[in-house]
């Protein structure tokens, strides 16, 4: 007898609806899985027999082919589990196959018949709504998750005897998601500690104003300077004076760490706080950009509309640095395998931060401090060679961050929850100009937009020309400069870019000024 279940995979961070075609005919008893199964699919044979058994029902001692179709796409995971199980009671009639049909089927089975959440429940459950799928059978403990998309009838099941009992009475247990999306309650925390505030910092009133311009408009920033000097305390309060994430924008969120299997130990909600990520300088270029025989995200893509902290920047390797570049450029990876080609989304802020040589110690600043440089200026060239120009190039604000010079009478600076409301006033003045570029934030504006967006005034426009040609500016150091000076004037509440505009943005190139 044959049977056809509809089932679901993740390719990449993108759900795939599954065809599980089960036929039991006459002939030794031998069980054969084909579609292109990896060992973990090949196992869930084993896995559902013993179920199977296990919950007291009968496993056909004939024949029984399973088919994943489209053949030619690679199945892994363990989601199937519960689809096969369905595929092989309906065949051997032992299952109503009719209460499932048009259904989404997906789950793990343990061999007692105990149904385990599954990773990916979140961009499954949305293909199949894009599909018009919108009915999911799944385990209970993925039900939050998928009642985050809205308008799914979902059935959610602790027990395999669970599903054979609602399909041969026709009344599996129903929760409907939420029409009007109020299930989507802020999650706790995964990237922030809280009851951390800028007020703790002290002094270093550049260095915030450098991470406010750069939170306002989404720039890359690179901050330099000597050991203890707050560079990491000062990047690690950035994700509080940036705004929540829309709708859509914490959706894309979920769905990524969904499908990361990120979700699994906590209550499924909505992620509403941007990602802070900060990996090990010894993290390999497949971990920062994704890849794997089937690749999984990387590191640029869990910080998707979010931060990824780079600490100790020349310490990470030449090859994972130079993977960046294209991330940064394209906010996307594309990882191409024989079968298929993985598309991940990366819109991130990078923020790093570095010491100005070997020792640390290198520079004006902490000499007249008291502190001696110990590496000789060609060590000191070669430490910062570790960081290429084309890299360089691409980060918005290179600022240094000097010793504090004294602690004594500190007067408190500007507090998150200031600097905060001074970035959304400037990212409102971005989304009011996105109706006629197009664009959301001056960091990704380009070409014509950037010219309309970022009007010069003569003597800013003189300027610019000037620092062109004495730095050697390339035009995307010129262009980027220019978006800068865009937020700049946002934050002062002015139309046009002016003269102080440029000035200050161009102070923000230091390490320009540095290797020119």
């Amino acid at each position: 007898m044959y049977t056809k279940l509809l089932s679901a995979s993740v390719q990449g961070v993108e759900g795939r609806l599954i065809e599980v075609e089960v036929d039991i005919t006459n002939g030794l008893p031998l069980v054969n899985i084909v579609g292109l199964p990896d060992p973990s699919v090949r196992e869930s044979m084993d896995r559902v027999r013993s179920a199977v058994k296990n919950c007291g029902y009968n496993f056909p001692l004939q024949r029984i082919t399973v088919n994943l179709a489209p053949a030619d796409l690679r199945k892994e995971g363990t989601a199937y589990d519960l689809a096969i199980a369905a595929g092989v009671l309906a065949a051997s009639g032992q299952l109503n196959a009719d209460a499932l049909e048009g259904m989404l089927i997906i789950g793990e089975l343990a061999l007692s018949g105990k149904i385990r959440p599954v990773a990916g429940v979140l961009p499954m459950v949305e293909q199949a709504r894009q599909q018009g799928v919108l009915r999911v059978l799944l385990p209970a403990a993925n039900v939050e998750e998928a009642a985050l998309i809205q308008g799914m009838q979902l059935h959610p099941v602790d027990h395999l005897s669970d599903m054979v009992t609602g399909a041969r009475v026709g009344a599996m247990p129903i929760r409907d998601a939420a029409m009007d999306g109020s299930v989507a309650e802020p999650a706790r925390s995964l990237f922030h500690k809280g009851g951390i505030d800028y007020s703790e910092v002290r002094g270093q009133h550049h260095a915030k104003r450098a991470l406010l311009t750069a939170a306002a408009g989404r720039h890359n920033i690179l901050l330099s300077g000597a050991p203890g000097t707050g560079k990491t305390m000062l990047i690690r309060r950035l994700p509080g004076i940036m705004p929540p994430l829309s709708e859509e924008e914490a959706l894309e969120v979920t769905k990524i760490y969904s499908a990361a299997g990120k979700l699994a130990q906590q209550r499924a909600a909505l992620i509403r706080e941007r990602p802070f990520r900060s990996p090990h300088h010894t993290i390999s270029a497949g971990g920062l950009v994704g890849g794997g025989t089937h690749p999984k995200p990387g590191e640029v893509t869990l910080a998707h509309h979010g931060i990824l902290f780079l600490d100790e920047l020349p310490e990470f390797s030449r090859k994972a640095l130079e993977v960046l570049r294209q991330p940064l450029e394209d906010c996307g990876v594309t990882i191409a395998r024989t079968r298929a080609v993985f598309h991940f989304p990366a819109r991130f802020m990078l923020a790093a931060s570095m010491n100005p040589c070997q020792c640390g110690f290198a520079g004006e600043a902490s000499e007249e401090e008291g502190q001696s440089c110990s590496c000789t200026s060609v060590k000191v060239a070669a430490y910062r060679a570790r960081i290429s120009g084309p890299l360089l190039d691409r980060i918005d604000l290179q600022v240094e961050v000097p010793r504090p010079p004294s602690l004594l009478n500190h007067k408190p600076g500007w507090t998150t929850s200031q600097m905060r409301e001074m970035a959304m006033a400037a990212e409102e003045r971005q989304h009011a100009r996105a109706s006629e570029t197009g664009v959301r934030w001056n960091s990704e504006l380009g070409g014509h937009a950037l010219q309309w967006a970022a009007r010069l005034q003569p003597a800013a426009q003189t300027m610019l020309q000037d620092v062109y040609k004495s730095l050697g500016l390339s035009l995307r150091g010129h262009d980027r400069i220019l978006k800068l000076a865009r937020t700049i004037a946002d934050l002062n509440d002015s139309d046009e870019v002016q003269f102080e505009h440029v000035a200050e943005a161009v102070q923000y190139r230091c390490m320009d000024r540095k290797l020119n």
